[in-house]
């Protein structure tokens, strides 16, 4: 299967990582050229135990490929996990405006089906957010899905934790 992973900080780089050490074909995006960069020379833009090993494996595979661009991502793979980074606002709440700026970005340049699957730390109801989103900015009558899929990771153990979870939850 070929999957995007948009944003490639813990949350996002372990599951493409993990994705592609299954057998995946997957590009992992990031708006950060400096990030995307050291991916390409095989640093690392976050620590976690073993994942530099599995990114260099896959890598080398070529199943594991890096871009800022989501226009690619968007034409690579039918599905596309969003795990961009949600920091608290003014009041606490969750600031979403990197999950809607994805779910715009990818609207703009689907083709043909895609599940959005959301992987960020969000509130409840925001796949629902997240659909009408899509739905404002899509330049053809496409369909799609959104799902979520929470994050469960431990860092220091976020490959083990990605690999076998003790639970999964998904939702749409």
């Amino acid at each position: 299967m070929k999957i995007s992973v948009v944003g490639t900080g813990y949350v996002g780089l372990v599951t493409g990582a993990c994705f592609s050490d299954a057998g995946h074909d997957v590009l992992c995006i990031d708006n950060d050229p400096k990030k995307i960069d050291m991916l390409h020379r095989g640093e690392m833009p976050i620590y976690e135990p073993g994942l530099d090993e599995i990114v260099a494996r896959n890598v080398k595979a070529g199943r594991l490929k890096f871009s800022t661009s989501i226009a690619e991502g968007t034409a690579f793979a039918e599905v596309i996990f969003i795990a961009v980074g949600t920091p608290p606002g003014v009041g606490g709440e969750a600031n979403m405006t990197y999950v809607e700026q994805v779910g715009r970005q990818v609207a703009e340049h689907m083709t043909g089906y895609r599940l959005l699957v959301e992987k960020s730390t969000v509130p409840a109801k925001t796949s629902e957010h997240l659909k009408r989103t899509v739905l404002k900015y899509l330049r053809e009558d496409t369909d799609f899905d959104v799902a979520s899929n929470p994050e469960f990771l431990r860092e220091g153990t976020a490959i083990e934790d990605a690999t076998h979870p003790d639970r999964i939850v998904v939702g749409v």
